[in-house]
């Protein structure tokens, strides 16, 4: 379980991020949904340690944010909205150079890497270079990247954004499969980008949280202010 409280992040004087709170659940695959700029990319960085906060904290289970930053990093894998790919090398030396960097190797790696290419059905571009590979393609070898290590938190900053609707769906159906074995949290500033993925929607706005529900009680009262 996940536990944001009052989270505040500020830049000099600007506040990205105004005394959020919630909770995640395990097996609970969560739509983080905002404008650009509404505060959903600082607060999953924060999240995922790279930044630290201005005020409150973050608890992963027994551990927080603050005092155990590499112990959850460790239990997190993060795809950030610039997939961070390097386009010359093949997608196997990706992925064999990430484990290592996670201290997978040999055996373990052989393992973990069988998993992922069936995760992401990689198969047909394993032996390719990523510069070769379609972007569909690419955000899936950034899911692979990211879950090499078999984390128990995915974040996934804007996974969809740029897709065509064929490598949208195939994305989502991803996310899905994933989620039945982890939390999983994603971002978008669409709302149909996310609703048909995930089971709660929390909606941002200028850094304060403004709604939280399941999608269908999202869209219900959405409907329900247009009359």
């Amino acid at each position: 379980m996940i536990e944001v409280k009052k989270l505040t992040k500020r830049y000099g004087d600007f506040e990205a991020v105004k005394s959020i709170s919630f909770t995640i659940n395990d097996g609970e695959i969560l739509g983080f949904l905002g404008a650009n700029g509404a505060g959903k990319s600082t607060t999953l960085k924060v999240m995922t340690g790279y930044l630290s906060p201005t005020m409150g904290n973050i608890y992963v289970n027994d551990l927080n944010i603050i005092d155990h930053t590499i112990d959850i990093q460790k239990l997190i894998g993060y795809l950030p909205e610039l997939n961070p790919l390097y386009s010359d090398m093949r997608v196997y030396d990706l992925l064999k150079f990430t484990a290592s960097m996670r201290g997978i190797i040999n055996k373990d790696f052989n393992n973990a890497l069988d998993k992922v290419i069936e995760d992401c059905t990689l198969n047909d571009v394993i032996h390719k270079k990523i510069e070769e590979c379609s972007k569909g393609f690419k955000q899936r070898i950034g899911l692979a990247s990211a879950m090499i290590h078999d984390p128990k938190i995915l974040i996934l900053d804007e996974p969809v954004s740029g897709l065509d609707p064929n490598q949208i769906v195939e994305i989502r159906e991803l996310i899905k499969k994933i989620g039945k074995e982890k939390i999983v949290i994603m971002s978008s500033h669409i709302l149909q980008e996310i609703q048909a993925t995930v089971d709660r929607i929390i909606i941002i706005n200028e850094g304060s949280i403004v709604a939280d529900g399941t999608p269908d009680k999202l869209v219900a009262g959405a409907k329900g202010n247009n009359k």
